[in-house]
C-alpha cells in the first residue's frame, strides 16, 4: 500500500511539473503579445483579426473595447462602456475602466480575474475598437459637418467621407488640429484626382480622437461689368488667378467694354475697401503686369458709351443696307 502511494505521489508531481513548463511556454512573450502600443491579433469566429494600435488615450463611456484574455475565449470579446464609466464581464462583475488607458484597463481586468478566483494567472490585452465620447470634429466646407466616431485606423479622406464628402465650395486642403497641441497643425491636400507618393503620405496619417478637420473654402473672385459671362468664380488649388485668367473665365470683354477704365476693387488688412485703376488694354497687350487677383477681388470693367453709341450707329446702318437690299430686290 506504501509502494503504491510512493508510485501516486510521483506520478501526480510529474503531471503538475509538465503543466507549469507547458503554462510557462504557453505564456512566454513570443507568443502573448501584451504590449499595448502594438496592433493585436484576435480571432473572430474562424477568422483572425488584426486590431489597430491602441494610442495611450483615456477610455470614456460609449467607447467600445476588446478585451483579450489569453486561452479564455468565453472570457474575451468586445464590449461597451456604460454610462457610468463601468465594463460588465461575463465572470467577475463591473469593473471601472472609464479614465484608464488600454494598457491600464488590462491590468485592471486582470486584477479582477485574480482577486475573484476566475483565473491563477491571468494575460489580458485591451484594445479600443471606436471611441464613441472622442470623435473628430469635421469642419468647414463638407456636406455634413460634426462629430464622428473613431473606428479604428481612419485617414483624412475617410472622415471626410464620413461627412458626406466636400461640398462644391471646398478647397483643396484640410487643416488637422490635435487636442491640446493647437500649435502643431498639419495641412492635408485634398487633390484626390493627381495622387502622388508625397500626397498619399500626407493624407495617411494616423487620426486621434479629439482631432478637428477643417476644410477650407476655395477662394472666389468676382468678375462684372461689359463681360461675355459676369459672376463669380472659385479658385481651385488653392492657387491665384490673374486679372486675364479671371477675364478668360467671364468670357472676355465684350465690345463695348472700357479696357482703360478697368477697376480692381479689394479690401486692405483693416478691412477697408480700396479701388484700383489700371488699362485693361495695357494688360492685354503686354504693356502692363498681370495683376494677381485675391479671394473676395472683384474686377468691374465698365461699359464704353462711346463705344456703345459708335456700335449702335454701325448696326443701324447695317440694317437699313439690309432693308434697302431687300427692298430693291423685291421691287426688281
Amino acid at each position: 500500500m506504501a509502494i503504491a502511494m510512493m508510485i501516486k505521489n510521483r506520478t501526480l508531481t510529474a503531471i503538475c511539473g509538465l503543466g507549469v513548463i507547458l503554462s510557462a511556454a504557453a505564456t512566454s512573450p513570443a507568443q502573448v503579445n501584451s504590449t499595448p502600443d502594438q496592433s493585436t491579433a484576435v480571432q473572430v469566429g474562424r477568422n483572425q483579426v488584426q486590431l489597430p494600435a491602441s494610442p495611450s488615450l483615456p477610455i470614456s463611456f460609449g467607447d467600445l473595447i476588446q478585451v483579450n484574455v489569453f486561452d479564455s475565449p468565453d472570457l474575451s470579446g468586445p464590449f461597451r462602456v456604460d454610462s457610468k464609466g463601468n465594463l460588465e464581464l461575463p465572470l467577475g462583475g463591473n469593473i471601472k475602466v472609464s479614465g484608464l488607458t488600454a494598457a491600464e484597463a488590462g491590468s485592471a481586468i486582470a486584477a479582477r480575474l485574480k482577486e475573484a478566483g476566475i483565473l491563477l494567472d491571468p494575460h489580458v490585452t485591451v484594445s479600443i475598437l471606436e471611441y464613441q465620447s472622442q470623435g473628430v470634429t469635421i469642419t468647414g466646407e463638407v456636406r455634413s459637418p460634426g462629430v464622428y466616431p473613431l473606428l479604428g485606423n481612419r485617414t483624412v479622406l475617410d472622415m471626410i467621407a464620413m461627412a458626406g464628402g466636400l461640398n462644391e465650395n471646398a478647397g483643396k486642403v484640410a487643416s488637422v488640429y490635435h487636442r491640446g497641441d493647437s500649435a502643431n497643425v498639419r495641412q492635408v491636400p485634398l487633390n484626390v484626382s493627381v495622387q502622388t507618393p508625397e500626397s498619399i503620405e500626407a493624407s495617411n496619417f494616423k487620426l486621434l480622437p479629439g482631432d478637428t478637420i477643417s476644410v477650407s473654402r476655395s477662394g472666389v473672385v468676382y468678375v462684372i461689368g461689359d463681360v461675355g459671362r459676369p459672376g463669380g468664380f472659385l479658385v481651385e488649388h488653392n492657387d491665384r488667378l490673374s486679372v486675364l485668367q479671371a477675364l478668360a473665365l467671364a468670357q472676355g470683354a465684350n465690345q463695348t467694354a472700357s479696357l482703360n477704365d478697368a477697376r480692381l476693387m479689394r479690401k486692405d488688412s483693416a478691412g477697408q475697401h480700396i479701388m484700383i485703376e489700371f488699362s485693361l488694354k495695357k494688360v492685354l497687350n503686354g504693356k502692363a503686369s498681370d495683376p494677381l487677383l485675391s479671394d473676395g477681388d472683384v474686377l468691374y470693367v465698365p461699359l464704353s458709351n462711346r463705344k456703345l453709341y459708335t456700335l449702335r450707329g454701325i448696326e443701324a446702318a447695317i440694317g437699313a443696307a439690309s432693308g434697302i437690299a431687300v427692298y430693291r430686290i423685291g421691287q426688281q
